[in-house]
């Protein structure tokens, strides 16, 4: 009897205990009542939903779906609301809840990004885990005030003759590249990336509307060239839904002002922002917003200027960093009078026309030197391009009007054979091969060997072997000139001289010894 009574006064302290401890967790976790706006959807088309019902949504806020599947408020009218997808929409059906989050659209900021390859929304793409981050940043965000930014002061070398030497890109500056379909508009962006390898540049490469294909090849020659370390890849490619396509360009941006506002040079490339620009007019044209001007919507200037006016260089007491902004722009026909062409280009402070006429002939890089322009640039020119390149420009644009005319079969002077001869060593001097940037000493060198005249006597088309052979003899004659020149220093008369000593006396030996 005394062990019955002794087991079961051990099983009663047992039960005791446990009830005690569950009454205690229940008193930790008590459930409360929380007034929450749930919306149902009342329609789902290609990339957008209306929603009936939350009354107090804000325009911009995310909301969430199910699945986890999250959309952007982009109308808000009496009846309903328009929201975009920022995520495939395929398993969403009519009568499905929507929940608020109260929250505006942000992305993922940070060191961890560089290296990666991701969506707008900080997915990873490319197979290499999570993505590591130090913050996240709104994906629209109020560009700088006036008062906060200093002049362009910094160029951006590119490491391509034709733009560095006549069409000069500063940190902080808004350059358009434009030019039709398959003119080597994403070659040019992919070489200033490249050239800025060891120049503590953070580039960001926005790819938008393109295919996964073309993306995956831009991608294979960055990590061919050793570039990817201090490059972020985002891509919202043509399949995926046009909400994402839309924010692209805006998520690219917040990544990189982060690295501007602690002052570090950024350089972001959109490719393309016509396809941005169709991306929202499908989005408007779905939730019935008035169409205007090629269907587009009436605020489609509006989208792109607001979106590069965030591209500046901060003065020193507000980070004193700089985001430079490459956007691309397709054209039809070599037409940049037409609608969203002519809106950048207004907007921007210069471009670069890719002629597809100089692309058939094979003069690569195909730059049109008579339409493209640089409103900022010049002040930011490295001083010994200015020394050497100062009436380039104005001459090869006089040897192409006057190549033009010479087409007519009519007899010619001297002085006018003697301009399309110089012209035309002109433009074989300014031809170079992709992904091979010039260190500026060297483009220095064969433009001093050009306004020298030490091309003359060379045949045309020897010029591109001996263009080869003047960045050799440079290299290894005049190193520490080179560093003077690419520290920034000013080319002096004797400098010069020196240059066009050496060169004359490496490409004509016997002369030289003379």
């Amino acid at each position: 009897m005394n062990g019955q009574t002794n087991e079961s006064g051990a099983l009663n302290e047992c039960l005791d205990d446990l009830f005690s401890k569950m009454d205690s967790a229940l008193s930790e976790n008590k459930q409360e009542m929380k007034q929450q706006e749930v919306g149902i959807v009342r329609f789902v088309g290609q990339g957008i939903v209306k929603v009936g019902g939350l009354p107090n949504v804000r325009a911009e806020e995310v909301v969430r779906f199910p699945h986890n599947l999250q959309g952007l408020v982009f109308n808000i009218d009496p009846d309903d609301i328009g929201v975009i997808f920022l995520d495939p929409s395929e398993k969403l059906t009519a009568g499905d809840e929507v929940q608020r989050t109260n929250r505006i659209l942000d992305v993922p900021v940070g060191e961890g990004l560089l290296g990666r390859v991701i969506t707008p929304m900080g997915k990873p793409l490319d197979n290499q885990g999570e993505v590591t981050f130090s913050r996240r940043l709104p994906v629209e965000r109020e560009a700088p005030p006036i008062m906060h930014r200093d002049p362009v002061t910094v160029p951006l070398q590119t490491g391509i003759k034709v733009i560095d030497a006549l069409i000069p890109i500063g940190r902080g500056q808004r350059e358009l590249i434009v030019g039709d379909r398959q003119t080597g508009k994403t070659a040019i962006a992919l070489d200033t990336i490249i050239n800025q390898k060891g120049k503590d540049v953070i580039c960001i490469y926005c790819a938008i509307g393109k295919q996964s294909s073309d993306v995956a090849k831009v991608i294979a020659e960055l990590k061919a060239r050793d570039a990817m370390h201090y490059c972020i890849v985002v891509v919202a490619a043509g399949e995926d839904p046009p909400g994402l396509q839309y924010i692209a360009a805006y998520a690219a941006t917040s990544m990189g002002e982060y690295f501007m506002e602690r002052g570090r040079d950024v350089l972001v490339i959109y490719d393309d922002l016509t396809r941005h620009a169709r991306a929202y007019r499908e989005l408007s044209l779905l939730l019935r917003r008035p169409p205007g001007r090629e269907a587009f919507p009436g605020d489609i200037f509006y989208i792109h200027s607001r979106l590069l006016e965030r591209s500046t260089h901060l003065r020193k007491e507000h980070g004193g960093g700089s985001l430079t902004a490459l956007p691309i722009v397709e054209t039809e026909a070599g037409d940049i009078s037409s609608y969203i062409p002519t809106n950048l280009i207004s907007i921007t402070d210069g471009q670069i026309y890719l002629s597809p006429r100089l692309f058939q002939k094979g003069i690569l890089p195909a730059v049109d030197v008579g339409k493209s322009v640089s409103r900022v640039g010049g002040k930011a020119q490295l001083a010994a391009y200015r020394a050497v390149a100062g009436d380039l420009r104005l001459s090869y644009s006089q040897f192409e009007e006057l190549e033009t005319f010479s087409r007519f079969g009519t007899r010619l002077d001297e002085a006018t054979r003697a301009v399309l001869e110089r012209g035309w060593r002109i433009r074989e001097i300014l031809k170079q091969p992709q992904f091979q940037p010039l260190p500026v000493a060297e483009q220095i060198a064969a433009l001093i060997a050009l306004t020298g005249n030490l091309l003359d006597q060379v045949p045309i088309e020897d010029v591109a072997k001996t263009e080869g052979l003047i960045r050799k003899i440079l290299r290894e004659n005049l190193g520490e000139l080179c560093n003077r020149i690419e520290s920034g220093e000013k080319l002096r008369p004797e400098d010069r001289e020196s240059i066009t000593a050496t060169l004359n006396a490496g490409l004509f030996p016997q002369e030289g010894s003379k």
